[in-house]
Order: structure tokens, then C-alpha cells, then sequence
């Protein structure tokens, strides 16, 4: 916190009063959605913490809502293309501190914010049901990536030396959240353990499951579960920091 003097006029007189006000801007976050999904329902997510005291930005990523056209085409270095660039928009904001840095990403978009840590500074890192793909075949469009072959990965525990966004959790300094589905048929218990146990460096780990959830968390009560998950964590973490 920084303290301002300042003299308030009233009438002919003047009154001492002081502005206390935050040393540095505010936190940012930024949200990226899953494969086959767009910033619709992050945006009211976004809009909750916002509320609170936080700068948040929500995107859609090329292959995604107006874009959609290009889903057969889009690869995962063009994702990543997109969430550098939407990282580099949010710390352009002149309102954000950019040393505080908080990262949502969901399924597909947890893959890639394992990535962005690697390449950007994020203090705050929140993944929900993360995905988990191999390193090969990174030009391959993502829509051909072979499904099969995803699924036996993501039911074996991946040794972090071989996986680059698991390279990137066990670098990983800041603070994590990591929720996990009980009933999740796309991103098993193997795939999400393999992401915690890679956070060795973190400053803290909190996992969560959100008990008879499904992946896409279809059921409304599992959205208000991981609603109510990430907000309590955002409060303790990221604006109790400051």
C-alpha cells in the first residue's frame, strides 16, 4: 500500500486527509477454455472475480466460435500462439500488475497453461480436469491427433523428463489449484495424478475433486461446486496476497 496527503476543500477551509491506496495495479487473470469450447462460460466466471478485485480476460481460441472453420487445420503451436498473445494483451492493460499473474485453464486450455509457464511469468496457476498429450506430432492438426492413442497415454503415469507441459509443472514456483471429475471419461485419475505430482517446486498444491462430476461439468451443481472452488481459491491466493 502506498499513502497519499491530500487537502480537501470545504467551503473556505481546508481539511487533511490521507488516500490509501495499492502500491501496484491489480491482479490479472486470464482464462483458457477447453477443446471444443469457447469464453461463454468462463466470462461469467471472469465477470465474479472481476467483481472482487481482479482484471480478467477471457478469449476464444482459433478452431473455436467464430473461428470454427478452422478446427480441422488449427494445431496445438497455434493455440499456444493464441494464448501467448491474449497473455501479452492482459499485461499490456495498464490497470494489471504484471508480476501478478493468475492462470484458469480447463481441460485442453490446462495443457496450455502448463505451457505458458514455461514461456511467460505466471504466479498463480488454477487447472481444471488438465489434458494430457504427447510431445510428438506438436504440427499435427489437433482435430487428427490419434484418440485412441490419447486415451492409453492418459491412463499411464507420465514421467514428467518426457512430457513438456509436465516439464513445465515441476518448474512451477507459484501457487496451484488442481480439480479433478470422479467420473471423468476423457482425463482419468492417471493423467490429472501425473500433473500433481509434478508440481515439486510449487509454493503450494491444492487438489480438489468435485465428487460425481463428469468432465464437461453438464450438471449444474457441479458448475456451482467448481464455481465455488476456484472463487475461494482466487480469494485466499491471489487477492489475499495483496
Amino acid at each position: 500500500m502506498h499513502n497519499k496527503a491530500i487537502r480537501i476543500a470545504v467551503g473556505t477551509q481546508h481539511l487533511n486527509g490521507t488516500v490509501a491506496a495499492p502500491a501496484t495495479g491489480f491482479p490479472g487473470i486470464l482464462f483458457l477454455h477447453g477443446w471444443g469450447g469457447s469464453q461463454e462460460r468462463d466470462l461469467v466466471r471472469a465477470q465474479g472475480l472481476a467483481a472482487l478485485g481482479s482484471i480478467c480476460l477471457t478469449f476464444d481460441m482459433r478452431g473455436h466460435a467464430e473461428t470454427e472453420g478452422q478446427r480441422d487445420t488449427v494445431t496445438r503451436e497455434d493455440n499456444l500462439q493464441d494464448v501467448l498473445a491474449a497473455y501479452d494483451s492482459l499485461i499490456s492493460h495498464p490497470q494489471v500488475d504484471s508480476s501478478c499473474i493468475a492462470v484458469v485453464g480447463s481441460s485442453y486450455g490446462g495443457y496450455l497453461a502448463a505451457l505458458l509457464t514455461t514461456l511467460r511469468p505466471v504466479r498463480w496457476l488454477a487447472l481444471r480436469v488438465p489434458a494430457l498429450y504427447r510431445d510428438a506430432q506438436w504440427l499435427t492438426p489437433k482435430q487428427q491427433l490419434n484418440r485412441a492413442d490419447l486415451n492409453e497415454y492418459r491412463r499411464t503415469f507420465v514421467d514428467p523428463e518426457t512430457n513438456r507441459a509436465l516439464s513445465g509443472c515441476r518448474k512451477f514456483s507459484g501457487d496451484v489449484l488442481v480439480v479433478e471429475s470422479e467420473h471423468d471419461d476423457l482425463v482419468p485419475h492417471l493423467a490429472v495424478a501425473s500433473y500433481t505430482s509434478a508440481f515439486i517446486r510449487a509454493r503450494s498444491m491444492t487438489f480438489r475433486v468435485i465428487e460425481g462430476a463428469d468432465h464437461a461439468l453438464t450438471e449444474e451443481r457441479h458448475r456451482r461446486a467448481y464455481d465455488a472452488l476456484l472463487t475461494r481459491w482466487v480469494r485466499e491466493m491471489v487477492l489475499g496476497a495483496r
